[in-house]
């Protein structure tokens, strides 16, 4: 996936990765500082890389909590809608 979005190689990370289900993951590394767009809105965001050869998904990549924070990510599960409100855009 990294190749085909044309990302810079991923550096050494200092430390591992536990899952859910207790067992631990040896990262790939990371990429810092990548401007990505999410509808339209640019973030600066740091890439945990992982190989992830144990679930076939759908997903070939997952913002987590860091990004959320930053983009102030509402989810209201009641209605199950999500809103972007970063750089004071809704």
């Amino acid at each position: 996936m990294r190749l085909r979005l044309g990302l810079p190689k991923p550096k050494p990370t200092p430390y591992n990765l536990k899952m859910a289900d207790r067992t631990t993951i040896k990262l790939m590394g990371l990429i810092k500082d990548l401007k990505i767009y999410v509808h339209g809105i640019p973030y600066i965001t740091t890439f945990t890389i992982l190989q992830n050869s144990v679930v076939d998904t759908s997903y070939s990549m997952l913002l987590g909590r860091p990004w959320l924070r930053d983009a102030k990510v509402a989810h209201d599960w009641g209605h199950n809608i999500v809103t972007i409100q970063g750089n004071g855009i809704i």
